[in-house]
């Protein structure tokens, strides 16, 4: 074999190559997509959204191990419609954006698990990092796709309405969290 040959060779190799082809990158669609959340408040449910947040999306259904979230959430932006909960949201007790002013959600892999794929990864919220698994639904669509995925956190695990707002018969412990990207093909 010449040296010529050799490079050729390997990149032959990596092409063919299990995983050595990148998931495709995306551009998410602000205006048509969204980022919400949403509890229970004395037993009456209420949902918000994020108004300000961006993601890196890099997806490939075939090639999962090559695929990649990251997701960095301003949470001053939280919005649920009522001023009380509202004014109260950024505040010390619960995003405390003085000290924490993102959340940041990052992928650590994806599974299947039965038709359905999880991505694993970490979300750091008010200075906490735990383990998250969101279930993922990918519709490619032309020359993009959309991209839901869902989950839930206990509060609690991450000090959001810790101290007086720590009952969860008040603020319930679950808060359901979910988005809807509208993505085009970078």
């Amino acid at each position: 074999m010449t040296r010529t040959a050799s490079p050729r060779l390997a990149l032959l190799f990596a092409l063919l190559l299990p995983g050595a082809a990148a998931a495709a990158d995306y551009q998410v669609q602000p205006a048509a997509s969204r980022l919400g959340f949403s509890a229970t408040f004395q037993g009456g449910a209420f949902e918000g959204t994020f108004g300000k947040w961006n993601a890196a999306i890099s997806y490939d259904p075939a090639n999962l191990a090559a695929s990649k979230f990251d997701v960095t959430v301003d949470t001053a932006s939280a919005r649920t419609g009522d001023s009380d909960r509202d004014g109260a949201l950024p505040g010390a007790d619960f995003f405390d954006v003085a000290q924490y002013p993102q959340a940041h959600f990052v992928t650590t892999g994806f599974r299947q698990a039965g038709g359905q794929v999880i991505a694993d990864g970490r979300l750091t919220l008010r200075g906490v990092t735990k383990p998250v698994s969101l279930a993922v639904t990918f519709k490619p669509q032309g020359d993009g796709a959309t991209l839901d995925v869902s989950t839930t956190l206990k509060r609690l695990d991450f000090g959001v309405g810790g101290g007086d707002y720590a009952d969860t018969s008040v603020i319930g412990a679950d808060v359901k969290v979910s988005a809807h990207l509208q993505l085009v093909s970078k």
